[in-house]
């Protein structure tokens, strides 16, 4: 289906090219072929196309950006793989909701699903330029799941989700009127925010990060539409002006 073309299966800063190629081959069998590489420790090798054996050609055509923001900006959906987390809660998906949100949304617009490093994972400042997390509920007694594995999981979900949506539509598939702003946009609103309750002094030009992440996840909660945030922008000038 030509629209998985616009879910986008991005990796941060891979340690292992073999892992690059291994998660290749993992989008290739379910049916996704537009893989991103941020910055990564290594750039692709012969050992990430031996791994990635018949779907090289993913590996030949990845996007390598320098950093996650560049990668995401054209982006109106973006979902990152998390371990559920006590120290930031964010909307924290399932596998399936995943997966039918990023098939709904791919039908019109451009989505990421984002796999951060093989040790670590995705910093806190990453996570929150997501929309969405998503955790895979393994074994927590053993929870070791690899790159790949997580690659080939989520992507296995997306493929089942197409499916049934072409199932439920009989070949006939609905796109959604809504228009969703790019993450490109939604940083630049993050940015005038701050700004403008910096220029309020309703932040502490010392101490701005509690507030504004809050506010982040408020409006990641509430999926701001495009003409939504055409409003909160006009808001915010309006403030500017009289300031």
């Amino acid at each position: 289906m030509h629209y998985l073309d616009n879910i986008k299966i991005v990796l941060v800063e891979t340690s292992h090219t073999g892992n690059m190629g291994s998660a290749a081959r993992a989008m290739k069998t379910m049916g996704l072929t537009n893989l991103c590489l941020v910055n990564p420790i290594i750039k692709p090798d012969s050992q990430s196309i031996s791994l990635a054996a018949g779907a090289s050609d993913i590996i030949k055509n990845a996007h390598i950006c320098s950093s996650l923001t560049q990668a995401i900006a054209d982006c109106n959906l973006v979902i990152g793989t998390s371990a559920r987390s006590r120290s930031l809660q964010w909307p924290n998906l399932t596998p399936k909701v995943c997966a039918d949100k990023i098939v709904q949304q791919a039908l019109n617009s451009k989505v990421a699903l984002v796999f951060g490093r093989e040790r670590v994972g995705l910093t806190n400042d990453e996570l929150q330029k997501c929309d969405y997390h998503v955790s895979i509920p393994a074994n927590p007694d053993y929870s070791s799941l690899n790159l790949a594995m997580s690659v080939q999981v989520l992507c296995y979900e997306i493929r089942m989700s197409m499916l049934n949506t072409q199932d439920l539509t009989s070949n006939s598939i609905e796109v959604a009127e809504v228009d969703f702003p790019t993450n490109a946009d939604i940083e630049r609103f993050y940015q005038h925010l701050q700004q403008t309750l910096l220029n309020t002094g309703f932040i502490n030009a010392n101490h701005p990060g509690q507030v504004m992440g809050r506010l982040r996840r408020l409006f990641t909660r509430a999926h701001v539409e495009q003409q939504e945030l055409n409003i909160l922008r006009g808001i915010l000038t309006s403030i500017d002006k009289k300031l």
